[in-house]
């Protein structure tokens, strides 16, 4: 192939890539970002509970707080009326937009109980652990209302 080829070839992937994307300053891109955030320190949290990553007691506390500060940011970017169908949210979210409130409160609380439970230094896993659950079973009982897998 020619050098011309080659670079429109790759023009034309460029373009193509970009039409599946989602615009980050968008509602949908705004609360993805914000999950994605979310799962990742949850993710760490657990994994030091759980023996797969170090245990490190200063960024358990530092990552409850963030986990807690996180868990309050999501709900801003959930417009009154559904804003793109490539939301992996269902149509319940907008349709039960009461109970999905209630249940983003409750992940707040638990975010909160989790900051709660590393107050006290040395921190316990007997203290850790079911509140780092109950932050896991917030989140995993909003997806099964809410979330198109």
């Amino acid at each position: 192939m020619t050098l011309k080829k080659l670079l429109l070839l790759a023009c034309a992937c460029l373009m193509l890539a970009a039409c599946g994307g989602v615009d980050p300053d968008s509602p949908l891109g705004k609360r993805q970002a914000l999950f994605k955030q979310m799962l990742k320190v949850s993710e760490n949290l657990g994994g030091m509970l759980r023996g797969r990553i170090p245990y490190d007691e200063a960024a358990f506390i530092s990552g409850a707080a963030k986990l807690d500060k996180l868990s309050h940011e999501p709900w801003q970017h959930f417009p009154q009326v559904r804003d793109d169908e490539r939301s992996k949210a269902t149509d319940e979210v907008w349709q039960r937009q009461a109970r999905f409130h209630e249940m983003a409160r409750d992940l707040e609380a638990a975010t909160a109980a989790l900051v709660q439970a590393t107050t006290s230094t040395p921190l316990r896993r007997s203290t850790l652990e079911p509140a780092m659950q109950g932050v896991e079973d917030s989140c995993e009982a909003c997806h099964k209302a809410f979330r198109a897998y």
